[in-house]
């Protein structure tokens, strides 16, 4: 309809395009869900998603990862997750890494985890509403939704289904970082999800023998762009071997004490 701002909840008309929020399973309960997004690919939205699990499990809070990323899923891999699920008349079952963050994805679906999905957009979306509607989270205080790149099926299908307490956007340090982070923040803001913030991943690498910082995709703008876009920076991700072998060995849980996301918790916690 025109002038709609696409907030359903405060809304008495009854339009085609009106947004009806998928219910989760009826033993499932989530305090908070919030969805990592970007504009375009292999900027580390799933990094950022796996660390910012780690952090509300740092903060006392239960932790869960809804990996919408179906065909490029990575989340099993990074917390050594490996095997099939489980499911019975009553649901489906998530599976727990060591620390207890409950996971799926579509990679625990496949025989092979290198096997890759060959799926139309509209299976894709329909499996990203069951991973929601299907699956026994259980009780769970933060669930964070591991998005694919862009502005397509999957995003749109959680915008429309899972209602979200909001967003972060993840981005880098280069040139292309304002295009990037304006897709995703116009997405939102026309199907009315709160930003949270955005986090820089790739921000700088830190000398191991002087310490200095260094701009290897050249100096950063994200304060610039947060600034544009009245956005909050959550958090500036180094370029780190130590990240890199952790999520790689499936040991992204071993970097729980750096706590890279605490700001992040803190601002969902507001």
């Amino acid at each position: 309809m025109s002038g709609c701002s696409h907030d359903c909840g405060s809304c008495s008309q009854d339009c085609a395009s009106r947004i009806t929020y998928d219910k989760p399973h009826e033993l499932t309960r989530v305090k908070r869900v919030i969805g990592v997004v970007s504009g375009k690919g292999g900027v580390g939205k799933s990094l950022v998603t796996s660390l910012l699990a780690l952090s509300a499990l740092k903060a006392g809070k239960t932790a869960a990862i809804l990996d919408a990323d179906i065909t490029g899923p990575s989340i099993p891999r990074s917390f050594g997750i490996k095997g099939g699920i489980e499911g019975d008349d009553t649901g489906i079952y998530p599976r727990s890494s060591k620390l207890g963050v409950k996971v799926i994805s579509s990679n625990l679906l496949l025989e092979n985890e290198n096997d890759p999905v060959i799926w139309r957009g509209p299976v894709i979306a329909g499996m990203v509403k069951q991973f929601w509607q299907e699956v026994i989270w259980g009780d769970v205080d933060y669930m964070f939704v591991d998005m694919p790149p862009g502005t397509g099926d999957v995003p749109l299908t959680v915008y429309q289904s899972i209602k979200l307490d909001g967003i972060v956007i993840v981005t880098s340090p280069q040139e292309l970082v304002s295009m990037i982070v304006e897709k995703a923040v116009k997405m939102a803001n026309k199907m009315n999800i709160k930003i949270f913030g955005v986090v820089e991943n790739m921000s700088y690498l830190k000398c191991p023998d002087c310490g200095k910082e260094i701009d290897v995709f050249g100096t950063s703008k994200v304060d610039e762009v947060a600034t544009d876009f009245d956005l909050k920076v959550l958090a500036r991700l180094p370029i780190d071997r130590k990240i890199a072998r952790a999520a790689d060995n499936g040991d992204i849980e071993s970097l729980i004490d750096e706590d890279y996301m605490g700001l992040a918790i803190k601002e969902f916690e507001r």
